[in-house]
C-alpha cells in the first residue's frame, strides 16, 4: 500500500507547478473576496450581539431573551447557507470557480449595504425585522456559495506537497473579514457616545461594503479557474456518463460528505462561542463594548497570522493529526476559558480569546486540503460545499443560542463547556474515519473516480 510519501513522490512529475506569482496572484484573488464577504457576514454577528437587539426588535424584555430573539435571525443566515452552498456548487462545478465567485461578492454585497439602510423598530415596526431577515438570508446565500469556490480556486491551483499551506489563506481570511469588521466596529464605538453608535454609527460599517465589494471584485475578474478544472469540465461535456451536483455526490461519495460534516461540527460550534457568544457573556460581566472589541482584534490578528502556519504543519506531518490534536485540545476551553472570563481581567480575558482561536484554528486550517482531497474535480464544488455548509446548520447558527440558552437555564459555564467538548468527540470520530490524503495529487483522485464510471459502464 502506497503511503503518503510515495503518493507525493510518484504524483509530483505529472502535476505542473504553476509559478509563486501566479499562485500568490489567485490567493490574493480568492482571499480578497472572502475578507470582503465574512467581514459582512461577521459584521452582523458582531452588530447583532452589540446593536440589534436594541434597535430591530421591541424592548421591555431581558437582555439576554433580547439576544436569544436577534440571535435566531442570525441563524436564517445559516439557514441560507447550504442552499447557497448548492446552488453555487452546482453551477460551479459546470461553468467555473470564478465566475460564481463574482456573482457571490456581488449579492453578499447589496445586501449588506441595504442591512445599513433599513428603518428601526420604532419606524416601522415589525417590519423590520421581518426585511432583516430577507437580507441575513440573501447574505448568507451568497456567503453558502463563497467559501468552496474560493478555497478550491487555490487548492486546485496548489502544489501537491504545499496545498495544506496555500489552501489555507482563503481560510485566513475569514479571520481577515471578523478583524475588518472588528476593527470598524471599534473605531465607531470609540469615537462616537453610544447614543451615536447605537442610533446610526453602527450603520457606516454596513454602508463601507459598497466600497469594497468593488475592490474585491475587480481582483477576482484577474484570474482565471485551474487546468484541472478545464480538462475535467470537458471530460463532463464529452460523456453522459458523468455528472456531477448533489445527488450525484451523495451517491458516490456519501464517505466524503458525512466526514467533512463530522470535521466542521465542533470546529464551527468552537468558532461561534469563541467570537460571537463570548461577546454577549462578557457584556453581561459589563465589560466595555469598545474594550471587548479591542481585545477580539487583537486575537483576530494572532489567528490570521497562525492559521497558515498550520495549515503548513498539515503538509509536513499530515492532516489527521493536527486535526486530532486540535478536537482535543478545544474540548477543554470551555472549562477553563468562562472563569477566565469571569475574572474581568483585560489580560486574562484576552489570553482565553486567543487560546480558543488557536486551538480552532489547528483544525480550521487544513479543511480546504482535506475537503478538496476527499471529492474529484467533477463534483468537487458540490462536495466540498455540502459538507462545509449543512454542519453550520447545526453547528455555528445555534451555538451562541444555545450557549445563552444554557447560560440562562443553569446560570452557570459548565454545561457550555459539555456541550463544546461532546461536540469534540464526534470531530475526534470522523477525524479517526477518513483517510490521510497529505501530498496526494487530485489528478490520482480524478483517476479513481474514473476507474469506478468505467467499471460500473463495463459491469453495465
Amino acid at each position: 500500500m502506497s503511503t503518503p510519501s510515495n503518493v507525493a513522490a510518484t504524483s509530483a512529475a505529472r502535476d505542473p507547478h504553476p509559478s509563486r506569482r501566479d499562485l500568490r496572484r489567485v490567493v490574493a484573488a480568492s482571499m480578497a473576496g472572502t475578507v470582503v464577504e465574512w467581514y459582512e457576514f461577521f459584521l452582523y454577528a458582531s452588530a447583532a450581539a452589540l446593536v440589534f437587539n436594541k434597535t430591530f426588535f421591541p424592548q421591555g424584555t431581558s437582555e439576554i431573551d433580547g439576544f436569544i430573539q436577534i440571535m435566531l435571525t442570525y441563524a436564517v443566515g445559516f439557514i441560507a447557507r447550504p442552499l447557497g452552498g448548492i446552488v453555487f456548487g452546482h453551477f460551479g462545478d459546470r461553468f467555473g470557480r470564478k465566475y460564481l465567485l463574482q456573482v457571490a461578492i456581488i449579492l453578499v454585497g447589496v445586501s449588506t449595504f441595504l442591512m445599513g439602510c433599513l428603518p428601526d423598530f420604532a419606524t416601522i415596526g415589525y417590519a423590520a425585522p421581518l426585511l432583516l431577515v430577507v437580507l441575513r438570508f440573501l447574505q448568507g446565500f451568497a456567503v453558502g456559495g463563497e467559501w468552496g469556490g474560493a478555497v478550491l480556486l487555490v487548492a486546485e491551483h496548489a502544489p501537491n506537497r504545499r496545498r495544506g499551506f496555500w489552501a489555507a489563506w482563503p481560510q485566513a481570511a475569514v479571520p481577515g473579514g471578523n478583524l475588518l469588521a472588528t476593527a470598524v466596529l471599534w473605531i465607531l464605538s470609540t469615537t462616537l457616545t453610544s447614543a451615536q453608535f447605537l442610533g446610526w454609527g453602527w450603520r457606516i460599517a454596513f454602508w463601507l461594503s459598497a466600497v469594497i465589494v468593488v475592490v474585491g471584485y475587480y481582483i477576482r475578474t484577474r484570474i482565471t479557474d485551474a487546468p484541472i478544472f478545464a480538462q475535467v469540465q470537458s471530460e463532463v461535456e464529452e460523456s453522459k456518463a458523468q455528472s456531477y451536483g448533489v445527488v450525484e455526490v451523495f451517491r458516490r461519495y456519501p464517505k466524503g460528505v458525512f466526514g467533512a460534516m463530522g470535521l466542521r461540527l465542533a470546529e464551527n460550534i468552537m468558532y461561534y462561542l469563541v467570537v460571537t457568544f463570548s461577546l454577549f457573556y462578557l457584556t453581561q460581566l459589563k465589560v466595555n463594548t469598545a474594550e471587548i472589541l479591542g481585545l477580539m482584534f487583537i486575537a483576530h490578528v494572532i489567528h490570521f497570522i497562525t492559521v497558515p502556519l498550520w495549515g503548513g504543519l498539515t503538509d509536513r506531518i499530515g492532516r489527521r493529526p493536527v486535526y486530532a490534536v486540535g478536537a482535543v485540545l478545544s474540548a477543554t476551553w470551555g472549562f477553563f476559558a468562562f472563569p477566565m472570563f469571569d475574572t474581568r481581567s483585560t489580560v486574562v480575558i484576552l489570553a482565553a480569546i486567543v487560546i480558543g482561536l488557536l486551538f480552532h484554528g489547528l483544525m480550521y486550517a487544513g479543511q480546504p486540503a482535506i475537503m478538496a482531497e476527499m471529492f474529484p474535480t467533477r463534483m468537487r464544488y458540490s462536495g466540498v460545499s455540502l459538507g462545509y455548509q449543512v454542519t453550520s446548520l447545526i453547528a455555528g447558527s445555534l451555538a451562541p443560542t444555545i450557549g445563552a440558552w444554557l447560560l440562562k437555564e443553569f446560570e452557570s459555564s459548565v454545561p457550555i463547556a459539555i456541550y463544546l467538548a461532546l461536540a469534540c468527540v464526534v470531530t475526534l470520530a470522523s477525524v479517526a474515519w477518513i483517510r490521510e490524503t497529505r501530498g496526494i495529487s487530485l489528478h490520482d483522485v480524478d483517476d479513481e473516480d474514473r476507474q469506478r464510471l468505467l467499471a460500473e459502464k463495463g459491469t453495465a
